[in-house]
């Protein structure tokens, strides 16, 4: 009877285990997803501003129809999500947003918005 309960002690320890490997590897995966959501909300609200920027007009501090002028306030260039990089044009901006967490080739996550007046189109870089 001793060997059948070094037995299920020892099954048991190898049944808890791989539950622990399983739950981080679940909790890696989660993170990145979380991550990756929360860099493309920050790109579409900063693609916002952009718009909003470029709709108003010069005597009221915005654009006047150009993207020319803009950036990103400094509160809001590094978040808990990532930090951005915008590439400001007349008629359209770019903005690079590196998140935290990094993705299975090991690589920091990243994703691009380009903001035009009528339309924010975000992809996935890395």
């Amino acid at each position: 009877m001793g060997q059948q309960q070094l037995l299920l002690i020892v099954l048991g320890v190898i049944v808890v285990g791989i539950a622990v490997v399983v739950g981080i590897n679940l909790f890696n995966a989660n993170a990145v997803s979380s991550n990756r959501d929360g860099v493309v909300s920050d790109l579409n609200n900063l693609g916002a501003m952009a718009q909003q920027y470029y709709k108003k007009p010069a005597s009221m501090g915005g654009g006047g129809n150009t993207f020319t002028g803009w950036s990103i306030p400094t509160q809001l260039d590094t978040t808990a999500n990532g930090y951005y990089t915008p590439t400001v044009g007349a008629q359209s901006v770019t903005i690079v947003g590196q998140g935290t967490e990094k993705n299975d080739a090991g690589n920091p996550i990243q994703h691009t918005a380009t903001v035009t007046p009528t339309k924010i189109t975000v992809v996935l870089t890395q």
